[in-house]
């Protein structure tokens, strides 16, 4: 299962959930499985989010649409400081 792996700094963590909130239908029309969000226990400011998908092309698809859509208006991503770091991973057996 491919999961979309992306890391940035915040402003604040309220305004961000709030944001991050609105496009939870963009994700699950998008075809998102499951999701995570961690906090650096050292760093309240920085995020860590993980969307998995059933599909390589369904995280790609909606990578796009981030980049698109959400963190180039500032309206849509009021907290992000700086450019996320992401990429898309699948599991690998050892």
């Amino acid at each position: 299962m491919p999961t979309l792996h992306i890391e940035h700094a915040i402003t604040d963590f309220e305004t961000w959930s709030g944001a991050f909130n609105r496009f939870a239908d963009a994700r699950r029309n998008a075809g998102a499985v499951t999701e995570r969000v961690r906090r650096p226990v050292d760093d309240p400011n920085y995020v860590v989010v993980e969307v998995d998908f059933e599909t390589t092309e369904q995280a790609v698809a909606f990578l796009g649409f981030l980049k698109e859509n959400v963190w180039a208006v500032k309206e849509n991503s009021p907290a992000l400081t700086g450019t996320p770091e992401a990429r898309i991973l699948e599991t690998a057996e050892v």
